[in-house]
């Protein structure tokens, strides 16, 4: 599972800048919300990789700043739901640093969560394609780090 989604980031960051030359982009006064679904997977120390899946939704605000909101399901023997308040700092048109506390549940425990997150969004024809990384810190607990690949549209 680890090689297919390095093998689609590393095909997305190869391709992406002749299909973003193509692209039509939109501008976020326009369209200010954008709505996408990921597909990756959480690593821990204890339990390895997990597939996951997750929602994310900015209003973009300015130029520099988005608001919105992330939840994220993380399979197999993980099984958690990661629930985020976050802000999206558009670095530069493309680059996008994503920081925003949370919560996370793992079947009745409730644990805090804060994340750091980097993620490259291009855009094609209304679709956006972005790989992501992120950092989810636990306090008093292991933390994670969260890969995948994110396919949305502004509106």
């Amino acid at each position: 599972m680890r090689v297919q989604i390095a093998l689609g980031l590393v095909a997305a960051l190869v391709f992406a800048p002749v299909v973003v030359a193509k692209g039509n982009a939109h501008h976020w006064e326009t369209s200010p919300h954008h709505l996408s679904a990921l597909v990756g997977t959480t690593y821990t120390k204890e339990c390895g990789n997990a597939f996951t899946l997750g929602i994310d939704y900015e209003y973009r605000v300015s130029d520099f700043l988005g608001v919105g909101f992330v939840a994220e399901y993380a399979f197999e023997d993980l099984d958690a739901y990661t629930y985020l308040l976050v802000a999206d700092l558009h670095i530069t048109n493309n680059f996008i640093a994503q920081i925003g506390p949370g919560v996370e549940f793992h079947g009745s425990h409730k644990m805090e969560v804060a994340r750091l997150g980097f993620l490259y969004e291009f855009e094609v024809s209304g679709v956006t394609i972005s790989p992501q990384l992120h950092y989810d810190y636990h306090r008093n607990h292991k933390s994670a780090v969260v890969a995948g690949l994110a396919i949305g549209m502004s509106f």
